[in-house]
């Protein structure tokens, strides 16, 4: 990649530059007329920008990073410890002049592996899923193949990058199919226990199994999502923010392909709007939970999620958002979703 595809104007809009980021994956650009360094944008400065009630159609002048990190070209071999030292994404190197000569972009690998999260992964593996007719008729929902792997691999994969390997499933429909494939891969370098849902008891009913097993934080996700996002800052924007669940949410962006009439109290034509595009921020099925949740669940009470969450954002405890963009967030819970997933992970 060339430093030119990572570089923005100062006058383009955060959406264009949502986009950009999605479009580029590098998790970083730069405002720099002629390759002359004058500020940073990062994810995590959109985040903000998002979080703190900032509009998509502000320019990114307004919100970048003036107050950089930058290395000089003569200590360019600095770059690699200081990347994992301080846990950003890239680094960029200027030449005397204060021209972008090189950027240097941090190993996942290596970062992930010095900052383990060692937490426990619930995956709510129970549903029918009705929505992935037929395919579910056969095989339960966590078993559909993706890529050549069943999608909850894909799934535990994700959070094995991070070192989680503790897993619970929770299981009910064909869940006999889900631990047969398990119990015959010998090569797992993580844990599956599964926990037996023996009637339906929602998207949060069934964490009442776990009374006992899961004290402290833990991830809590669907089995049909794929999050792309780093699962230490998730954990770090958790407890930063003192929060008794954080959900992950995905910035969508949805365009009406007609035009939109606006009414006055006459119901007279005010406006018309053509395509209009509207953006909000929308549940992945992934969260980051604290263990008094489970203590503190009825047995055998059918409850979603969702609903837990409110009875405790009413209750005042915080209940956080950490939002990721549109393209961070693979969903197959539906057909055609499945099919896009499924070329997108072919094709990766």
């Amino acid at each position: 990649m060339r430093i030119e595809d990572l570089i923005i104007s100062k006058d383009i809009t955060v959406l264009q530059a949502m986009q950009k980021l999605d479009e580029k994956g590098k998790k970083i650009l730069f405002i720099a007329p002629d390759l002359k360094l004058e500020a940073v944008l990062t994810d995590g400065d959109v985040r903000r920008h998002i979080l703190h009630g900032g509009k998509l159609d502000e320019k990114v002048g307004a919100m970048a990073n003036y107050k950089f990190m930058a290395l000089p070209l003569s200590q360019r071999h600095k770059a690699n410890d200081i990347l994992v030292k301080k846990s950003i994404s890239a680094l960029p190197v200027l030449d005397s002049e204060g021209r972008i000569a090189d950027v240097v972009f941090f190993d996942e690998s290596s970062v992930r592996v010095q900052k383990a999260l060692d937490l426990p992964v619930v995956i709510m593996a129970g549903g029918l899923g009705t929505r992935l007719y037929p395919y579910t008729k056969i095989l339960p929902k966590p078993l559909i193949p993706v890529a050549e792997k069943p999608i909850v691999e894909h799934i535990i994969d994700r959070f094995k990058a991070f070192g989680c390997t503790d897993v619970r499933m929770i299981v009910n429909h064909k869940k006999n199919m889900i631990k047969a494939y398990f119990n015959e891969l010998t090569n797992k370098d993580y844990t599956v226990d599964f926990v037996d849902e023996e009637v339906f008891l929602g998207t949060g009913g069934g964490l009442s199994l776990l009374k006992g097993k899961i004290d402290g934080p833990f991830f809590l996700t669907n089995c049909d999502v794929l999050i792309e996002a780093d699962y230490n800052d998730i954990y770090k924007f958790h407890n930063k923010n003192g929060n008794l669940i954080t959900v992950v949410c995905a910035l969508k962006h949805v365009t009406i392909p007609y035009g939109v009439f606006n009414l006055n109290n006459e119901g007279e034509i005010e406006s018309v709007t053509e395509k209009p595009t509207f953006n909000f921020l929308t549940n992945t099925g992934m969260y980051l939970v604290d263990g008094r949740i489970i203590a503190e669940l009825e047995e055998n009470k059918v409850i979603g999620f969702p609903d837990i969450m409110e009875k405790y954002r009413a209750q005042g405890y915080k209940v956080g958002v950490y939002p990721v963009s549109e393209d961070s967030w693979m969903d197959m819970g539906q057909l055609e979703e499945l099919e896009a997933m499924r070329r997108r992970l072919e094709n990766q």
